[in-house]
């Protein structure tokens, strides 16, 4: 997933006159599948039209709408996995449009689904300290709470770098030290590289360190 700038209005405008025609034609073909029960290839036409207007129309509430639709197919032929993914899309984009709540729940549900699989527990790491970072910008209280939560179901988590971050910048953050939580989110990145999700959750957590309009608003 990335993070979109919406286009000029006149580029929005023709993206619209000529992707609007596909879209009409791709949601046709989804309710026929649909009513067939042809929920895998329904699940499949929900994720293009998703992409669409995640990448062409930059309209991020309507590709969430369709990927929580994917997953939900996915889910009810025991796709797993692929449901996942979609939900993974749906928490990331939640998150960036603030709507925290949703993010947690999703991260949450994935990362139990995953850490009990061979295969497939090394990223429950990751899911669980996503859903702490939206539980830290909410509250700090909840983000302690959420890291105790998630080092009781998980034990691996304890002694993962994400763990060790999280318990260094709620430290950082109760002490009000930008400094100490600059450092540590710097420690981190030198090991393993912040993407751009990442660092702007870990940008709006400092925020309320340095307070509204306050410091260089940089993790740097």
């Amino acid at each position: 997933m990335r993070f979109v700038k919406p286009p000029s209005s006149t580029c929005s405008f023709r993206a619209n006159m000529t992707l609007l025609p596909a879209l009409w034609m791709l949601e046709m073909l989804t309710r026929k599948q649909t009513l067939k029960g042809r929920f895998t290839i329904a699940a499949k036409h929900h994720i293009t039209i998703a992409e669409i207007y995640e990448t062409e129309l930059v309209d991020i509430e309507k590709a969430i709408a369709h990927y929580e639709q994917s997953a939900d197919y996915y889910k009810g032929e025991e796709s797993n996995s692929s449901a996942n993914k979609c939900l993974l899309k749906v928490a990331a984009y939640a998150a960036q449009l603030e709507q925290y709540q949703k993010a947690i729940e999703i991260y949450e549900q994935v990362g139990a689904n995953t850490m009990d699989n061979p295969l497939l527990k090394y990223s429950a790491k990751d899911y669980f300290f996503k859903a702490a970072l939206c539980h830290f910008i909410v509250d700090e209280l909840n983000a302690k709470l959420a890291l105790e939560k998630y080092e009781e179901m998980f034990p691996a988590f304890t002694d993962s770098r994400e763990c060790k971050l999280l318990k260094k910048l709620l430290e950082a953050h109760e002490e009000q030290n930008s400094e100490a939580y600059t450092e540590a989110v710097k420690e981190f990145d030198s090991i393993s590289r912040l993407d751009q999700w990442l660092t702007t959750m870990l940008l709006r957590i400092k925020k309320s360190i340095q307070g509204d309009g306050e410091g260089d608003g940089d993790l740097k």
